[in-house]
């Protein structure tokens, strides 16, 4: 490993964690071969480099980022190379087209990968903020502090983009990470890691602050989902099945992250070509995403449903339609019958459920029963029924006359997010950096006992 400038760091009684053989293939040094030893020795360097990393400024974090961000752009073939052979694993497993969209890297989307880094180098660091302080009568001087979590995991699937945005949100709060990826982008994310922790030692940062469990398979990732008190947080970034194994399995603290079953609501009074704007972005931009609207609920007097309805199948959405909203289908429109399984489902795809309602209480009715929590949006010329909606919708994102893909964390200014929260603990919606910290109190006081 590089020198330490020492200047930068508080390395008192620290030593500083050392890449090699151990780090390099997981293998505890006890000679041990199994999964769990292995994993659980993992998890220990993991916390080693927290350790470390928790004291590392942020000009040194901030300059990590920047060559993890040059170096993904020097590597920039070798990766598509990777993903290329990820993807066309995928298509011979018959894997959806939805997921091979998330799979799948360009260089538009690896320039915007970098961007991301860059954006995180510029954002401040929450590490050592102060939430709240003040002096007590007796003199007790109080802080509540931003901290790092410590060593946080992450279990997702066939997105590789998580990769880079996981690591980079967790060096910039002071976090170790430790990563499942999955098998479907198991190329892709292995180049992505070997760049990550080249790039740290090269700054002189530990380069098991960023570790993957992928070569472990499902066996590593449950052995993962059992480390208390060497995983201080789990987080799960994927589908249903995904997110409720973890859930439902994790004996870790874990914050959950939800499929989008994602609502728009078109009022009486929404502007024709408003809404046919933003349905347009928020359903076919990116339609393989937590944030594309997969539910339409349309007002009966809405003059904008024909013209809206007219430039989503124009745009090859599949429309699945209840009978008052086959009733307003235009001239050449069709569409498929609704039923109960299509106001539930996240299709994340060209898919589309269409439902006309009577009022807005109808339609802040069915979204109550159908959310996710994720994101519900309003289409509306109308400010009472605007601050109406905001104040009646319980999701981590409300949004009005907006396209709902702006639920996002690079859209939000956080540089990127680790997944978009649905509970309502200390974090809820897009998670950033602060999102990744705790809290600690320090009280300092002059010789103060307790009467």
């Amino acid at each position: 490993m590089t020198s330490v400038n020492t200047s930068e760091v508080n390395t008192a009684n620290l030593e500083t964690p050392t890449a090699g053989s151990s780090a390099d293939t997981g293998l505890p040094e006890s000679g041990d071969t199994g999964v769990e030893a292995q994993v659980n020795a993992l998890a220990d360097r993991s916390r080693s480099a927290a350790r470390y990393l928790a004291r590392a400024n942020r000009a040194w974090k901030d300059r990590a980022l920047v060559r993890i961000a040059r170096t993904v752009e020097e590597k920039q073939e070798a990766i598509l190379a990777a993903n290329a052979k990820d993807v066309a694993a995928g298509r011979e497993n018959g894997t959806s087209q939805a997921l091979l969209d998330r799979l799948s890297l360009t260089p538009e989307r690896i320039t915007a990968l970098v961007g991301a880094l860059e954006n995180l180098a510029g954002l401040p660091d929450p590490v050592g903020s102060v939430a709240r302080g003040q002096t007590l009568p007796n003199g007790l001087r109080l802080r509540q502090v931003h901290v790092p979590m410590g060593v946080v995991a992450a279990i997702y699937e066939a997105r590789p983009n998580v990769t880079l945005d996981i690591a980079g949100l967790a060096l910039k709060s002071g976090n170790a990470v430790i990563l499942r990826g999955g098998s479907a982008a198991a190329a892709t994310n292995g180049v992505l890691v070997d760049i990550i922790r080249d790039a740290l030692e090269a700054e002189g940062l530990p380069a098991d602050a960023v570790q993957s469990v992928d070569r472990f398979g499902r066996e590593g990732a449950n052995i993962l989902m059992k480390a208390r008190g060497r995983v201080d947080v789990l987080i799960p970034r994927g589908g249903r099945s995904l997110i409720q194994s973890v859930v439902t399995n994790a004996t870790v603290p874990v914050i959950e992250t939800g499929e989008g079953n994602v609502h728009i609501y078109l009022d009486r009074s929404a502007p024709v070509e408003m809404a046919v704007d933003i349905l347009l972005n928020a359903k076919t931009q990116r339609p393989s995403v937590c944030n594309t609207v997969e539910t339409l609920l349309i007002h009966q007097d809405a003059p904008a449903a024909a013209d809206v309805l007219a430039a989503l199948a124009g745009a090859g959405v599949r429309l699945h339609a209840d009978p008052r909203a086959m009733a307003l289908l235009p001239a050449g429109v069709t569409a498929e019958p609704a039923d109960d399984g299509d106001w539930g489902r996240e299709y994340m795809d060209m898919d589309l459920a269409v439902a006309v309602v009577g009022t807005m209480d109808e339609a802040v009715e069915h979204i109550r029963r159908w959310t996710t929590g994720h994101t519900e949006a309003i289409i509306t010329n109308d400010l009472a029924n605007a601050e109406r909606f905001i104040a009646d919708i319980d999701s981590a994102a409300v949004i009005v006359n907006a396209s709902t893909r702006f639920t996002d964390g690079g859209e939000l200014g956080l540089g990127a997010e680790v997944g978009i929260s649905t509970q309502k603990m200390h974090a809820r919606g897009p998670m950033g950096l602060k999102e990744l910290t705790t809290t600690k109190w320090i009280i300092q006081g002059d010789g103060h006992t307790r009467a």
